[in-house]
C-alpha cells in the first residue's frame, strides 16, 4: 500500500508517517507548509508542497505517486480562531475535504481515514464519552470535523470508499525531541512555557463540578496515537466497504491542577499554579470510552502521562535550553 498522508509534515502528520514506515507501508507526504515543517519529512519520503484545494495537484500526486489510500490530517485547527474566522475554517477544512474526496474518487483510491476530534462531542455531559454520545460541537473548529465525518461517511456509501473517522482526544508527547509539538495552545506546552518564565501556570476555574474543582482530561501520546491510524488504515485495506468510526484516548482522566503537579515534578520546578476565572466552553470532564477500537482494532494505549510529560519536556528543552533545571 502506498498511503498519501496530507499534513504529514505537522505535529501529528510526522508521526503518522514514521509509524506508518516502520510498519513497512510507503508514504506520500502533501502538505501546504502553512505549519508544517519539511525537515520533519524523512528524507526517504517523498514531500509535494500544496494545498487540499488544489483539485489538479491532488489528482496528479494520487496518480503519479499510485495511492491505495489516504490520510488526512490536514486541518486548520485552533478553536479561538475558528470562532473568529468562521469562513476561514469552513473552507479548509471542509471544503479542502470535499476537493480531495473528489479527487480521491476520482483515481479510484479505495481506503480514507480522517483526523476527527472530540471537540465533535462539545460539552459530553457523562463519565465516558462512547462514539454513541450525542455529537454537539461548540465551535466551527468543532463543526467542520463533524461535517467532514457526515462527508467521508457519505462519500463512502456513495461510491464505495472504505472510510474510518478516528476522534482523537488530547495529544500530547513526542516519539523523538526533533519531533516534538512546538505549538503552545495545548495544557503542556502552556505549562512549560510558564516554567521557563519562572511564571505561574494558569489554572482555568477551580470551581467545577470534579474532586479537585479543575477539568478533567484525556490525553493520548502522540506514538499511540500513530499506531491506531496504522491500525485503521490496515483495517481499511483488509475489509473493503468499511465505515468505522472510534475515539482515540486511554479511558483515564486527570485534572489539570494533577497534570500541573506532575509537569513540575517531572521537569525540576516547583511553581504552584494560579488560579485565573474560567474559560466559555469548558466541559468539566471529557474522557473516551476507547471500548469500541479495542475491539474493532485490537488498538489500545501503550504510554502513560509521565512518558507524555518527559518526552514533551525533552523537545520543550531542546528548543528552550534555558528552561532546563540543574
Amino acid at each position: 500500500m502506498t498511503w498519501l498522508i496530507t499534513g504529514g509534515a505537522g505535529y501529528i502528520g510526522a508521526h503518522v508517517v514514521r509509524a506508518m514506515t516502520e510498519a513497512g507501508e510507503r508514504a506520500v507526504v502533501y502538505d501546504d507548509l502553512s505549519t508544517g515543517i519539511a525537515e520533519r519529512v524523512p528524507a526517504q519520503v517523498p514531500l509535494v508542497e500544496g494545498s487540499t484545494l488544489d483539485g489538479d495537484l491532488l489528482r496528479r500526486t494520487l496518480a503519479e505517486h499510485s495511492v491505495t489510500g489516504v490520510v488526512h490530517l490536514a486541518a486548520k485547527k485552533q478553536v479561538g480562531e475558528s470562532v473568529e474566522l468562521p469562513l476561514h475554517y469552513y473552507r479548509e477544512n471542509v471544503e479542502g475535504l470535499r476537493v480531495l474526496l473528489e479527487a480521491v474518487t476520482e483515481c479510484e483510491v479505495p481506503s480514507f481515514v480522517f483526523s476527527s476530534s472530540a471537540a465533535v462531542y462539545g460539552m459530553p455531559d457523562v463519565d465516558l464519552v462512547t462514539e454513541e454520545t450525542p455529537c454537539v460541537p461548540m465551535s466551527p473548529y468543532g463543526e467542520t470535523k463533524l461535517a467532514g465525518e457526515w462527508l467521508v461517511r457519505a462519500t463512502g456509501r456513495a461510491t464505495g470508499l472504505s472510510t474510518a473517522s478516528l476522534r482523537y482526544f488530547n495529544v500530547a508527547g513526542a516519539a523523538s525531541p526533533e519531533l516534538a509539538d512546538l505549538g503552545v495552545f495545548n495544557l503542556i506546552p502552556m505549562v512549560f512555557e510558564k516554567l521557563t518564565e519562572n511564571a505561574a501556570p494558569r489554572i482555568f476555574g477551580d470551581d467545577y463540578a470534579t474532586p479537585d474543582g479543575t477539568c478533567i482530561r484525556d490525553y493520548i501520546h502522540v506514538t499511540d496515537l500513530a499506531e491506531a491510524h496504522v491500525a485503521a488504515a490496515r483495517a481499511l485495506q483488509a475489509s473493503p466497504g468499511t465505515d468505522l468510526t472510534v475515539n482515540i484516548g486511554r479511558g483515564e482522566g486527570v485534572s489539570v491542577r494533577e497534570m500541573i503537579d506532575r509537569i513540575n515534578a517531572i521537569t525540576g520546578y516547583d511553581i504552584p499554579p494560579t488560579v485565573t476565572p474560567r474559560r466559555p466552553g469548558d466541559p468539566a470532564r471529557v474522557v473516551a470510552s476507547a471500548d469500541r477500537i479495542a475491539r474493532e482494532l485490537g488498538w489500545t494505549a501503550k504510554r502513560d502521562v509521565e512518558d507524555m510529560i518527559t518526552s514533551a519536556w525533552e523537545g520543550w528543552v531542546r528548543r528552550h535550553p534555558e528552561a532546563a533545571r540543574r
